[in-house]
């Protein structure tokens, strides 16, 4: 097909479809005259995940580039693939100001946790910064109330993340295996955190005994 026809099926203008040429994203089609290339099913996939990397998960294009980079290697095992999705979507924020005995206090609660449940995972995983980053500042905020759901989050994420492997592991072929791993992981941190705050709302309605002002529907 045409760029315009490939335009067409995936929904993406023809400036982002030549900007995503451009910055390694989409892989070039076909040459049939310098000016001309024709494009297959595999660009059309290739600029709707792009296009939900970007605008769903809220990838930035550079972002984008290294995760789809993970998807294209063959050489690349699954968790290093998970490794990159991850290190998209987790700020590690700025280190020196927060290496303090609360922070320390912070990461001895994660380490113990981790241990209890024989997780098998790194202190370099930009996840593990962020975790502790919140527990510390539930420790300042006088929150314990909340920190002490720490064990209640690993053991629902833990059921979650199994499922969620071995759903993409099922696939059966290594390609759409690691591109369900990287979407699964960007995409389903936008749908767990809203699936959470409908679940808020939920129990905070029923436990507090309030009706909702604009009912569903």
């Amino acid at each position: 097909m045409r760029v315009g026809e490939l335009s067409r099926r995936s929904g993406v203008s023809l400036a982002s479809i030549k900007y995503y040429l451009r910055e390694g994203l989409l892989p070039p089609g076909e040459r049939t005259s310098p000016n001309q290339a024709t494009y297959d099913e595999g660009h059309v996939h290739r600029l709707r995940m792009v296009r939900a990397l970007i605008d769903v998960g809220g990838l930035t294009v550079a972002a984008t580039r290294d995760v789809l980079a993970a998807v294209d290697d063959p050489e690349v095992p699954l968790y290093v693939a998970l490794g990159r999705a991850s290190g998209t979507t987790m700020d590690p924020g700025d280190q020196d100001e927060t290496q303090d005995e609360t922070w320390a206090a912070a990461e001895r609660t994660l380490a113990a946790a981790v241990d209890e449940r024989g997780w098998a995972v790194s202190d370099e995983n930009p996840a593990w910064h962020t975790a502790v980053g919140v527990l510390a500042t539930y420790a300042r905020l006088g929150d314990d109330d909340l920190s002490a759901q720490l064990g209640l989050y690993m053991r629902a994420m833990e059921e979650v993340a199994e499922r969620e492997v071995a759903a993409v592991v099922d696939r059966g072929d290594r390609a759409r295996t690691v591109e369900g791993v990287v979407v699964g992981t960007v995409l389903g941190d936008t749908l767990l955190a809203a699936v959470r705050r409908l679940a808020q709302q939920h129990c905070s309605l029923r436990l507090l005994g309030e009706t909702p002002l604009r009912p569903r529907g």
